[in-house]
């Protein structure tokens, strides 16, 4: 095996640590499940997942020292994605209430929104670049062969355990936002609710360092 035996179960166990604590990550997939359904939820988490395999193939590249190199435009980038999830946030309390029926596309949070808001809201997270850089090299070792093999397998992982705790996660919230959606007096709430967690995450996003 490419990798330590003992070494990939103090990877799997670590990785599993970390995802199960609330992240920005985490609470974007409860809100896109809460607002689009258990699907929007899914989607969301691919989006999530699709990023970490940049981050995976970045690291594995040395390309993420680009961004140390280059931290205005990095920032700028940040910025942009947080403003972007500030406008979602707002137009969801604006409109709270409205728009809700079978459609997707008219849930407020369609499967294409929240795949691609997943794959931003991850791919520009400071802490994910971070993450990747100093976490993944800790696993890896030259001398037992090729390092972008090592690095494809631990980012399998990665993106497996993504899917089974922030899926499980968005399919949970997607069935209590359906549950939710059939009182108007909480569908109101849901929104606002929702609609402030983006602004949060947006606000977070746009100013952490």
């Amino acid at each position: 095996m490419p990798i330590d035996e003992q070494v990939f179960v103090a990877f799997v166990l670590t990785t599993l640590l970390a995802m199960v604590v609330p992240g920005p990550d985490m609470l974007f997939v409860l809100g896109c499940g809460i607002r689009g359904g258990a699907r929007a939820g899914v989607l969301a988490t691919a989006g999530v997942a699709t990023s970490e395999i940049i981050h995976v193939a970045l690291a594995a590249a040395g390309l993420v020292a680009l961004f140390a190199a280059v931290p205005a435009a990095f920032t700028v980038t940040r910025i942009v994605g947080g403003a972007y999830l500030v406008f979602m946030g707002i137009q969801m309390i604006r409109n709270r209430g409205k728009g809700f029926d079978e459609s997707a596309e008219r849930a407020g949070v369609s499967g294409r929104r929240a795949y691609s808001m997943g794959l931003l809201t991850n791919l520009i997270n400071p802490k994910m670049v971070t993450f990747t850089l100093a976490f993944l090299p800790q696993f890896v070792d030259p001398a037992r062969g090729a390092l972008w093999v090592q690095f494809a397998i631990l980012g399998a992982v990665l993106v497996a355990l993504e899917f089974l705790v922030d899926g499980a996660v968005g399919v949970t919230a997607g069935r209590i936002g359906g549950w939710l959606r059939t009182r108007e007096k909480a569908r109101r709430r849901l929104d606002a609710t929702t609609g402030g967690l983006f602004i949060g995450l947006g606000a977070r996003l746009a100013l952490q360092r």
